[in-house]
């Protein structure tokens, strides 16, 4: 899979769909399969156009919801459901200024030469999100490009989206997300050095590194790792501001690994949400703390052994 930071030029013509795909949930997936579908058909690129950052985190960054997941995450995704290219516009005072009407003689047509395009059914673009479909779809007649729309994909008769994703997440139904993800909800980051406190409880964590500060999720969770094998690795991890050791306020993931001890720092780890074990809380001592982990930890395990 290719990935371009813009437009290339020259390019060739290509099969393409835009959005921010938060999440890939089931309705991106059916999205990137109609893609690449309709690209092998016609012998096109099957191409992702989408933006960084969030449109909303430029817009209004305090209100912005919170990441499914991360630029990287997402191109791996990408990649796993045949995605040819990916072109990722910045998303800044700039860009936010294009019209609708230079968005498609521009970019669509001049930079991409696009011949088919898949949107979703509420798809909006240029400034002050004056495009929509129906201006879209009047612009593929005029420079011979198709364009397509994009029904909701329904779960139970419920229209899945990255905000019904986010609020099972939040409420702790992971399995209820994981329905909606058509996977189970994950993070992935870097191993990197953090206080080693866990280390000195009794309790050593690996602590990843989370590009975002606003997790769509927070707590104690049984989880599997992947990275460190050929088999993913149990354990259980904690997710959030950690409020018996600071007030900093500032999210973190810290997974401890069962009959694991070695060496992972820089490692690339991915972290499967299987089970929230409950929320987060502030002990009165590190003491109080340091049992409660203990508590976690079997109660982490014997979800696996029940599982």
């Amino acid at each position: 899979m290719l990935i371009y930071r813009g437009i290339p030029a020259p390019n060739t013509p290509v099969a393409l769909t835009i959005g921010n795909f938060d999440g890939l949930h089931l309705g991106h997936q059916a999205m990137l399969k109609r893609l690449t579908d309709a690209a092998r058909s016609l012998g096109l690129p099957a191409c992702v156009m989408t933006f960084e950052p969030h449109p909303r985190e430029y817009f209004a960054p305090e209100q912005a919801p919170a990441r499914l997941s991360n630029l990287r995450e997402k191109l791996e995704l990408f990649e796993k459901f045949g995605v040819d290219r990916v072109f990722i516009l910045r998303f800044n005072h700039r860009f936010a200024q294009v019209s609708a009407e230079n968005f498609i003689d521009r970019i669509l047509c001049a930079g991409l030469k696009v011949r088919w395009v898949l949107v979703g059914d509420d798809f909006r673009f240029g400034a002050k999100r004056a495009g929509d479909f129906k201006m879209l779809q009047e612009a593929g007649l005029s420079n011979n490009f198709t364009v397509q729309a994009m029904e909701s994909v329904l779960v139970s008769g419920q229209r899945v989206s990255s905000t019904i994703v986010r609020e099972a997440l939040a409420n702790g139904e992971l399995a209820l997300a994981e329905r909606y993800l058509g996977r189970h909800y994950s993070i992935s980051g870097k191993v990197v050095h953090g206080e080693s406190l866990g280390r000195k409880i009794g309790f050593p964590t690996a602590n990843i590194q989370m590009k975002h500060n606003k997790p769509p999720l927070s707590g104690i969770f049984a989880v599997e790792v992947y990275g460190l094998g050929d088999k993913p690795l149990q354990g259980a991890a904690s997710l959030g501001v950690r409020p018996t050791i600071n007030d900093k306020g500032k999210a973190t993931l810290e997974v401890f690994l069962f009959d694991f001890d070695g060496d992972i720092y820089n490692r690339h780890l991915h972290v499967d949400f299987l089970l929230k074990l409950r929320d987060e809380m502030k002990f009165p001592s590190l003491e109080t703390l340091t049992a409660q982990i203990a508590v976690d930890v079997e109660n982490a395990k014997k979800f696996f052994i029940n599982r």
